[in-house]
């Protein structure tokens, strides 16, 4: 039965969360605020937060300078990833991409469908791996960031999780709970 397994050691990651937006700021930010409450409520620690434009090259800019810095283990992005015009997360993102987790869009989308039904179809939520560091972009929506983390990064990113965990990829983790 897959799940945490209690007598296994915790191992925190370090965590940065960028926020894409034209019109947020850190008061208004409740989804980048939602995922940094959540990853270091369940022990991680949050590694960097930042802000940036709906733009090609700040976001390329930001996650390049995280992917760099060997504090930051995994990124999580929120915002950019629907259709609206300036929504450009993926263009920006992808393209930097060495490996594509094409299994976590499915997930979140069936995570997604119990909570906001077919309104996840707007969504072009994708993982993936850039060099060695694992980036997730989530939608922009408070509630969707929620839903990422509880019903599948919370999980995923734990250590203790078995059968297996996406900890045990993260080179400084690799020969300690992989």
């Amino acid at each position: 039965m897959p799940g945490i397994d209690e007598t296994l050691t915790f191992h925190p990651l370090r965590i940065a969360v960028l926020t894409i937006s034209d019109t947020r700021t850190e008061e208004t930010d409740s989804s980048g605020r939602t995922l940094a409450e959540r990853l270091t409520g369940a022990g991680h620690v949050l590694a960097g937060k930042r802000i940036v434009a709906d733009d090609v090259e700040a976001i390329r800019q930001q996650v390049r300078a995280w992917v760099a810095d060997p504090e930051v283990d995994l990124i999580l992005t929120t915002g950019g990833t629907g259709f609206a015009p300036r929504d450009v997360t993926p263009e920006a993102v992808k393209p930097l991409f060495r490996r594509e987790m094409d299994g976590f869009s499915v997930v979140f989308h069936q995570a997604s469908l119990g909570t906001v039904g077919v309104a996840t179809l707007q969504s072009r939520a994708f993982a993936g791996q850039i060099e060695d560091t694992f980036i997730f972009c989530l939608p922009g929506s408070t509630g969707a960031c929620r839903d990422a983390w509880d019903l599948v990064l919370g999980l995923e990113l734990d250590s203790r999780h078995r059968p297996c965990s996406l900890a045990g990829q993260i080179p400084r983790l690799r020969d300690i709970c992989a």
